[in-house]
């Protein structure tokens, strides 16, 4: 793999210039079509996900290691008897991400401690049955600033606020355009670079989901049986971001300002959009950070 490839991504967001062409991505859309059984697979992909995260929610905090949630994440999914899908992908080498203050995602889990006043971004997909459950959420640490909690409770808004506004068979672009002015409005900008993408068998599949609006995505369209991620990473400064030549996965905001994601692995239905990935314990839609 050339080093200029990005497909090396770990976690649930691709850099728009990775993908094939329109053509190719067409096709592949049309493979996409999950069967009812299929259908079933995933669901059961996303809630064992989500009772993943929601096992590590109470650890999040102030005292504890980055490192420490990942082995976490590792031994209550072999214990489950699933797989980590970030460990040994592209030769990442850890079972989540986690990305803490102006880390905009895949951020390595390391001996990091959390500290009163951060915020981390902690994203976990898990292989069920060779089906893959994706989603992440942004961790309030204590006390934060404003400036956090805001682009915080920005990027959850986002999130929900694109999700509602999809219908059967519309365009991908719908979602840009609906997380575009909402982030602009309140002062933030809204991340390029890394988007979201198809779920399936595999980890990452067409078509690219990007979290603004671009051509392709006013071509692709969001087809009953058809699953993917929705996933918003939303800046509290400018939208550029910077990668980690040292380690070739950590990617930062440019100016250093913080960031904040939340995802969900979405199916379409013939009724519209079914989120996969609901916790028991954690924020739902309307939830005031």
């Amino acid at each position: 793999m050339r080093p200029s490839d990005r497909h090396s991504v770990p976690c649930s967001t691709f850099p728009t210039s990775s993908f094939p062409s329109q053509r190719r991505m067409l096709k592949k859309q049309k493979r996409l079509i999950l069967t009812e059984a299929q259908r079933d697979a995933m669901r059961k992909a996303g809630r064992v996900n989500a009772q993943l995260l929601d096992f590590v929610r109470p650890h999040v905090k102030a005292g504890i290691t980055t490192g420490q949630i990942d082995r976490m994440v590792y031994e209550w999914t072999h214990d489950h008897g699933h797989k980590p899908a970030t460990l040994g992908y592209q030769n990442y080498p850890k079972s989540c991400c986690t990305s803490v203050n102006e880390v905009i995602c895949h951020g390595i889990p390391d001996d990091y401690v959390l500290q009163d006043g951060d915020i981390v971004n902690v994203d976990i997909t898990t292989i069920v049955d060779g089906w893959h459950g994706d989603q992440s959420e942004t961790f309030l640490i204590g006390e934060v600033d404003e400036e956090k909690r805001s682009v915080t409770q920005c990027a959850f808004d986002c999130l929900y606020l694109a999700i509602e506004a999809l219908v059967p068979g519309c365009r991908v672009a719908l979602i840009g355009e609906t997380i575009v002015p909402e982030a602009h409005r309140r002062g933030f900008t809204v991340v390029r670079e890394y988007v979201g993408h198809g779920l399936g068998r595999q980890f990452h599949l067409d078509p690219s989901i990007p979290h603004f609006p671009n051509r392709q995505s006013r071509i692709d369209r969001l087809h009953p049986g058809m699953c993917f991620t929705v996933e918003p990473m939303i800046n509290a400064g400018s939208r550029y971001t910077k990668s980690d030549k040292t380690d070739g996965w950590t990617v930062r905001t440019k100016d250093g300002k913080p960031s904040a994601q939340f995802e969900h692995s979405i199916l379409m239905t013939e009724d519209g959009p079914e989120i996969l990935t609901l916790t028991e314990d954690g924020p739902r839609r309307g939830h005031r950070f």
